[in-house]
């Protein structure tokens, strides 16, 4: 069994509407078509994603199949809908100090770690033995990884996610 963490495609940024209700942006739809031709995604696996327009609309165009949506594997929750010169340096900010709100409308990274992983480990051990795809979002994953791998969260590897990207995580 392997787990695959697929991060969205490239969202229609809309700055009046939260992060969450962004759709898929339709000029980033070669890059998801691209991933799924790839060879980089199991053909037979169990698929599950985030409740997020973006993500939802990422799983419809990776898999002909089934797709489980999953209110917790959203992202970190982001009600704010203040735009950030800065967004990166926050994030990292969320992760320094994961139990406290980084900005002002922000769900703790503990908080969202804790959903998450809960969420992950439920769906792995419902599909024990099988491969798993889960499409959602670049911070939650990151917390999902270390959580599964029990190293800290790869910052390098979480500014360097693309748009779809995947993050593998072998069996333990």
């Amino acid at each position: 069994m392997t787990l695959h963490l697929v991060r969205h495609g490239r969202p229609l940024v809309d700055r009046t509407r939260p992060a969450a209700e962004w759709e898929l942006d339709p000029a980033g739809f070669d890059d998801v078509w691209a991933l799924r031709e790839s060879g980089r995604l199991p053909e037979d696996a169990a698929w599950f994603c985030s409740p997020e327009p973006k993500a939802v609309a990422t799983a419809q165009l990776l898999t002909e199949g089934d797709v489980g949506i999953v209110e917790d594997l959203r992202e970190q929750v982001r009600d704010s809908t203040d735009w950030l010169d800065d967004h990166d340096a926050v994030v990292r900010l969320a992760f320094a100090q994961p139990d406290r709100p980084a900005h002002p409308g922000w769900e703790p990274l503990a908080t969202c770690r804790d959903r998450t992983l809960t969420a992950v480990r439920r769906i792995l051990d419902v599909h024990a033995g099988e491969d798993v795809v889960l499409v959602g979002h670049g911070t939650a994953w990151t917390l999902v990884v270390a959580g599964l791998t029990g190293a800290p969260p790869d910052l390098v590897r979480w500014a360097a996610l693309a748009m779809p990207d995947v993050l593998v995580v072998p069996p333990a």
